[in-house]
């Protein structure tokens, strides 16, 4: 049986879907020495999935600087704390290794953000927004492209925290190990899909408007 998939995905159905969060080692890392274990660990993967936190500005004018860099495998996020670390040689390593594919969504935004922080030379990065083109999804968010796919919801209930706290909550963590994560398993079945074939292909979910 072909799976169903929407070029448009109704919003509204999303906060009735069960809620799908990562499940794996979550590790915070705040020194260079353990950014660069982690590195050594991130770059022995087959691939990786990636995303930043930064601080919401509410007044006019004010700008923060990315605070989180959430790097992820299918069972393993590391949190690197960029307002401790800055771009250390491990994390500039890390952004820079062209071996290991990074998936992320939206990557303009997250390398513009940091780059703000240090220059480096952005290495093998993968945006969704641009596999999912090609087999005809419009849709460019992440919890939208996570239902359409799976049936299931990513909270975003954090998104708005503090990503500067000097201790990032368990919530905080697992929302931000979520979103990396998800965007390799997203990918994957992208790739899946694309390969095989197997799915139909409709307009959207909306509900149809009596005439």
């Amino acid at each position: 049986m072909k799976k169903t998939i929407y070029k448009k995905f109704n919003k509204a159905i999303i906060s009735t879907l069960p809620l799908i969060r990562f499940e794996g080692k979550i590790i915070t890392v705040i020194s260079e020495s353990e950014a660069s274990r982690a590195v050594d660990f991130l770059l022995s993967q087959p691939i990786l999935g990636i995303d930043t936190e930064t601080k919401p500005t509410f007044k006019r004018g004010v700008i923060h600087q990315v605070a989180l860099l959430q790097v992820a495998t299918h069972d393993l996020c590391f949190l690197f704390r960029l307002n401790y670390l800055g771009l250390s040689p491990s994390v500039v390593r890390l952004l820079m290794d062209r071996t290991v594919p990074k998936v992320g969504l939206s990557l303009h935004d997250d390398l513009h953000m940091l780059h703000k922080r240090g220059e480096f030379q952005a290495g093998s990065f993968i945006d969704l927004q641009n596999v999912v083109k090609e087999i005809g999804i419009e849709d460019m968010s992440l919890q939208k492209l996570y239902a359409n796919l799976f049936g299931m919801r990513i909270s975003k209930a954090q998104q708005l925290s503090n990503w500067q706290a000097d201790v990032l909550s368990d919530k905080q963590k697992v929302y931000a190990a979520t979103d990396a994560w998800a965007c390799i398993v997203i990918y994957e079945e992208l790739m899946r899909l694309n390969e095989s074939k197997d799915y139909d292909l409709f307009e959207t979910n909306e509900p149809q408007q009596d005439e």
